[in-house]
């Protein structure tokens, strides 16, 4: 199975907090990394979001098809965000947007088998990947908006 987190990008701030926008640098950073997942994520990987506007915002980036799921909001856990992906077991890839500290706990835990306070950057990706032949997941990439345009 392929994990892909990806934090939404920079968002405004306010309340309530579930309304929050992206700033304009966060649009552009969503679109610069959301060009770079659609060239590279696999045709049926499986997306789902928050509801929350700057996770909605930083998903629409991608232009493809996406669920919104409320276990993946602010208010969340660890322990229900890799529940709803369906990890380890589940066949297809899933890409979750998402918030910190949330994604940074799913990280640590699928990786190390308990919550740590993991960083991920603002629109800033982490891709697991855990083969069943293999045993042990492992981490694919962590890239962030910055560097994404030296990839190729």
């Amino acid at each position: 199975m392929e994990l892909i987190l990806w934090r939404h990008a920079e968002a405004e701030p306010g309340e309530p907090d579930i309304e929050r926008a992206l700033t304009s640098k966060g649009k552009r950073h969503a679109a610069r990394m959301g060009a770079w997942l659609d060239r590279t994520l696999p045709r049926d990987c499986r997306i789902l979001t928050s509801p929350a506007k700057r996770c909605v915002q930083t998903v629409q980036a991608l232009g493809r098809r996406y669920e919104l799921r409320e276990e993946l909001g602010t208010g969340s856990n660890a322990e229900a965000i890799i529940q709803a992906c369906g990890w380890p077991g589940q066949r297809r890839p899933v890409l979750v947007v998402g918030h910190q500290p949330l994604l940074g706990e799913v990280a640590s835990s699928v990786l190390c088998g308990r919550k740590q306070d993991w960083r991920i950057r603002k629109a800033g990706v982490f891709w697991i990947e855990h083969k069943e032949s293999d045993g042990m997941p492992y981490v694919r990439l962590v890239v962030g908006p910055d560097l994404i345009g030296k990839l190729r």
